[in-house]
């Protein structure tokens, strides 16, 4: 896409999956975190309309039902913007916005867990597309609005309060490294109580 009509009437046809890859993967490509999606990125780094790519980053991918909703809010958003400011510019030749798509491939890492010292250890080595895939893309690939980290943390250890310390993370304040920082400092922390609790 040229510009924000061509970007618009892309998005309005293009697969879920090239949707999908714009915005709930955002956060395994290590960006600053002053935006939230590719579209936001682009439209604030090349079209320089700051307004429209902070009300893009608004949209909260996990709280549509599918990607099709998803991008019924986008091109709203885009719509009236483009309502109120009909003219609109080409971006320099090389800047254009090339969608892409994204496959999930999932294969076991061999590392389990099976209580939360051994978990702390493998949140500090696993690699980031395996915190990515099961912080952020479990929430879409489980129906749910939450990880699979809280989810083993309620369910399978019986630590309701460490699973909302965990939900309380908010995933659009932090690149994939910033959620395994708070990972390890919310269950060190509780590792710590629980010692304490056993003295």
């Amino acid at each position: 896409a040229c510009n924000l009509r061509e970007l618009r009437d892309i998005i309005s046809s293009i697969s879920t999956e090239s949707i999908f890859h714009h915005t709930y993967q955002f956060f395994m490509k290590n960006h600053s975190m002053e935006f939230t999606n590719d579209f936001a990125q682009w439209i604030a780094d090349y079209l320089e309309e700051k307004i429209l790519a902070e009300r893009l980053s608004n949209i909260d991918p996990y709280s549509f039902k599918d990607v099709n909703e998803l991008r019924e809010e986008i091109l709203k958003i885009i719509d009236e913007h483009l309502q109120d400011f009909p003219q609109q510019r080409d971006v320099f030749p090389g800047n254009e916005f090339y969608f892409n798509e994204t496959a999930t491939i999932v294969f076991p890492l061999g590392i389990k867990a099976k209580n939360l010292a051994e978990f702390l250890i493998a949140i500090r080595y696993v690699d980031g597309e395996s915190i990515y895939y099961h912080f952020y893309e479990a929430r879409t690939r489980l129906d749910s609005p939450y990880d699979d980290f809280s989810n083993w943390f309620e369910h399978s250890l019986n630590k309701k309060e460490l699973a909302e310390n965990v939900r309380s993370i908010d995933p659009f304040m932090h690149n994939i490294e910033g959620i395994r920082e708070n990972l390890i400092e919310i269950v060190e922390r509780e590792l710590r109580k629980d010692m304490e609790e056993t003295l």
